[in-house]
């Protein structure tokens, strides 16, 4: 079974593409900030877009999962194009593991 943005869409609910795109702008943001671990921006993404889907829609469950959503995308979304572009200049190898 091949995922499609399509998929993605369905799950997001569409009042919440501005909480997307902050979730991907923070992201950025961290990751330009040198004393920010990497392994700490996926959580610091999906608290922002939980919070700000709380905000939106109201503490509900639904709320948090699409909050959690819409940080998933945003993370996967950056590593989806910045692998992308690495694999495409040649950089991307295989990696080697010893």
């Amino acid at each position: 079974m091949t995922m499609d943005w399509t998929f993605i869409n369905a799950l997001i609910r569409p009042e919440l593409g501005g909480v997307l795109a902050v979730c991907w702008i923070v992201g950025y943001i961290l990751k330009q900030t040198p004393r920010v671990p990497d392994w700490s921006i996926v959580y610091a993404v999906t608290v922002v877009g939980v919070l700000m889907a709380c905000l939106l829609l109201g503490g509900s469950v639904e709320s948090i999962i699409q909050g959690v959503l819409c940080g998933a995308v945003a993370v996967y979304g950056y590593q989806l194009i910045k692998q992308t572009a690495k694999g495409a200049s040649g950089e991307g190898g295989h990696n080697e593991r010893k």
